[in-house]
């Protein structure tokens, strides 16, 4: 995609370092995850590496990625300012911070410590909630993209506090004395943040980023289709939830069912919309491909696991094995194929976009290495391939350990891919991105004016 898509809004975007800086931290995460994750793989490591792994996967690198994305994406969508530019800088060092102490003191066996960093990741979320949150409220009338970001929020802004209350609960028991055992809290905020908050905003990117570099627009029957996800997974997500959280098995299966449907449905109009692709092929619409082929196998694992044990911890990912196939397929493809995009884009608007028709500029596309993005694609996806056969059918360590190396060279090509993108483009380099963004632009009034796309603009 080399244009601007009609009707969005690029001046109302915030300062190009804000979200490049959160980009990048979240690469830095991304490199640790599957770095970490090959090593585990071959070799014990101390404390509770297992849950230090886990959030720097899903909270370093996919969060802050949504974080930035949504920092950037939303004034751009809604054609509004982003609420404030501060806030957007403080929210990412403060769970940087949380994350980096949260991790350290998980590996060191300092549990002590777990209340103190997990308030900066509590303050972090809810700094990113009001943020985002204030700026789409300017925005309404929402759609279904804008919808999806603020149920998302509300995800987000519930999850926090429980997660703190669980990093309390390890060195004192806050929950005892409360109608609540910990393994229910933990299905909560589990069930929130994996299908509530980053889920819940892929289904809202994904569709208009389908639209966008399939060159495709939806008809009567995937609109059917999108008021049915809508009437069914937001809602299943909050009964599935409530119903992990009450220990009530008919009130989890109810939500289960809803979101397996209601994602169906939506799978159903994504395929749609890349099998009637206009557009030639680009990095998005490949990962997009492996992303809605994963979303249909985390479905079929989860099937019968949510419908006969919807509250236990077997169920967690939706099935005992698909942690690789929900994590990597959908979450990771969905970050990687967005970013091939997200980042040019943001410099190209910075550095080319003003002389464009006074002399020859690149386009988009031409500002990462095209080589190193077919070559961490072919890595990514091969690797992939085997962890998710090696999770659901068992083969010999070694070939697992294959995979593994496989899946980190490719994302670790991605991210040296991303990294030259900002080195060689941005107007100040890689070191721009952490150059203060406050300054580059005045902070904007609550009472600026409010103009955003007509109902008619399309991606």
């Amino acid at each position: 995609m080399n244009g601007i898509p009609g009707g969005l809004r690029t001046d109302q975007q915030p300062p190009m370092a804000i979200p490049l800086r959160h980009f990048v931290v979240g690469l830095a995460f991304l490199v640790l995850a599957v770095v970490g994750g090959t090593v585990m793989a071959v070799r014990t490591l101390p404390g509770l590496a297992d849950l230090a792994h886990l959030h720097v996967t899903l909270l370093g690198w996919v969060v802050l990625t949504i974080m930035g994305a949504m920092t950037q994406f939303v004034p751009v969508w809604s054609g509004v300012s982003i609420h404030s530019r501060r806030l957007a800088v403080a929210q990412l060092w403060l769970v940087v911070a949380g994350l980096v102490g949260f991790a350290a003191a998980l590996l060191a066996g300092a549990l002590a410590w777990l209340p103190v960093v997990a308030g900066l990741i509590l303050v972090g979320i809810w700094l990113f909630v009001y943020n985002v949150g204030r700026t789409l409220l300017s925005a309404r009338p929402l759609d279904f993209t804008e919808r999806h970001f603020g149920f998302a929020l509300v995800c987000f802004a519930a999850l926090a506090p429980l997660g703190y209350l669980l990093a309390v609960d390890f060195t004192q028991p806050v929950l005892e004395g409360t109608p609540f055992v910990r393994g229910e809290v933990l299905l909560v905020h589990a069930t929130l943040a994996l299908y509530g908050a980053v889920l819940s905003t892929i289904v809202g990117a994904l569709l208009q980023l389908t639209q966008m570099f399939a060159q495709w627009e939806p008809g009567a029957v995937e609109d059917r289709l999108l008021e049915l996800e809508e009437l069914l997974f937001p809602g299943g997500v909050l009964v599935l939830a409530t119903g992990r959280g009450l220990g009530v098995e008919p009130i989890a299966r109810l939500g289960a069912a809803a979101v397996l449907v209601g994602l169906l449905a939506y799978v159903a109009v994504v395929v749609r919309g890349l099998w009637q692709a206009t557009a030639d092929r680009s990095p998005m619409t490949d990962r997009y491909w492996v992303v809605v082929a994963s979303l249909v196998l985390w479905t079929v694992l989860a099937v019968p696991t949510w419908l006969t044990d919807a509250t236990g911890y077997a169920g967690l990912f939706g099935h005992p094995d698909a942690f690789v196939v929900l994590v990597f397929g959908v979450f990771g493809f969905v970050v990687v194929g967005s970013l091939y995009h997200i980042v040019p884009f943001i410099i190209w608007l910075e550095r080319y976009s003003d002389r464009l028709g006074f002399e020859q500029v690149p386009m988009i596309d031409d500002l990462y290495d095209d080589r190193l993005e077919r070559a961490d694609f072919v890595l990514t996806l091969a690797g992939f391939a085997v962890l998710t056969v090696a999770s659901l059918v068992g083969v010999p360590t070694r070939v697992a350990v294959g995979g593994s190396v496989l899946t980190t060279l490719g994302f670790c090509l991605f991210v040296l891919n991303m990294l030259l993108t900002i080195h060689r483009h941005g107007p100040d380099g890689l070191g721009g991105v952490f150059v203060d963004a406050i300054d580059s632009a005045p902070e904007e009034s609550d009472d600026a004016p409010v103009t955003r796309p007509s109902s008619g603009d399309g991606p």
